[in-house]
């Protein structure tokens, strides 16, 4: 009997599966709320429901880490021999090199999944997305060139542009000292990332990333994962200070003055 109500179970997931992708694009977008220029109108608090922070490949779980399917295209990331033996010395030494365990800014496109809710503020020319993790601020300049290089910043340099219903960001200029998760892997400055964020419905977006690194991957390759829109009661940013945590961790728990 369990096996069966298992079976039957698993029916109706394909099923719903099947039916979900008979639903074209543009239907599935016809509720979408709007900007006064007609594009989606994507401001508000977005969250994934995912374990990428830990590893974006595929992981068992172990004590601190939960369980993960993954969210690489193909369950593979093309490093050089070179960089596939830096990620491996990057997941022996994490607890010390981890840049998030030294509160570094978190880059791109790890900010996205780092399991903390994010805010975007969307106006014709700009778009800024605002991070609980460490106040970490992106601005993303619309319908405008990088500015030319060498630049490093954490975060990279962003600018968008529409198509279509998809916003989509070129990202480049970026420093060597981020990594994609706990796990160790990591790009260099030559990174250079492509996000597009399609909305699904009004409380749903399509998160999909191309990463292209000639100094450490052999070719470009995706990442892809929902982001929720967070629809709590009175729904906000709050504090996340990672220089005060990780002084409580050095020194031990800190004492009511």
């Amino acid at each position: 009997m369990i096996r069966d109500l298992m079976i039957g179970r698993c029916a109706v997931i394909v099923a719903a599966a099947v039916v979900w992708s008979l639903v074209p694009a543009s239907a599935s977008a016809q509720g979408l709320p709007r900007t006064a220029d007609g594009k989606p109108d994507l401001s508000g608090i977005w969250q994934v429901v995912n374990s990428a922070a830990f590893n974006i490949l595929p992981h068992a779980a172990e004590a601190g880490v939960p369980a993960g399917l993954g969210v690489v295209d193909g369950n593979e990331i093309p490093y050089t021999p070179a960089a596939a033996a830096k990620q491996r010395e990057n997941l022996a030494k994490r607890a010390t090199l981890d840049p998030e365990s030294r509160c570094w800014l978190p880059g791109v496109p790890r900010a996205t999944y780092l399991g903390l809710p994010f805010q975007i503020v969307q106006t014709p020319t700009q778009i800024a997305m605002l991070y609980e993790y460490a106040h970490a601020t992106r601005n993303i300049f619309m319908n405008t060139p990088h500015p030319k290089g060498p630049i490093e910043w954490w975060m990279g340099d962003s600018r968008g542009r529409w198509d279509g219903d998809t916003l989509v960001i070129d990202v480049v200029h970026f420093t060597n000292q981020t990594w994609l998760d706990r796990s160790g892997n990591h790009h260099s400055e030559e990174l250079h990332v492509v996000e597009r964020y399609t909305p699904i419905d009004r409380d749903h977006l399509m998160y999909e990333v191309t990463l292209e690194d000639p100094q450490t991957y052999t070719r470009p390759w995706k990442m892809s994962m929902p982001l929720y829109r967070r629809v709590d009661r009175n729904m906000q940013l709050l504090e996340y200070e990672c220089n005060v945590f990780d002084e409580a961790f050095r020194t031990g728990p800190f004492e009511p003055q």
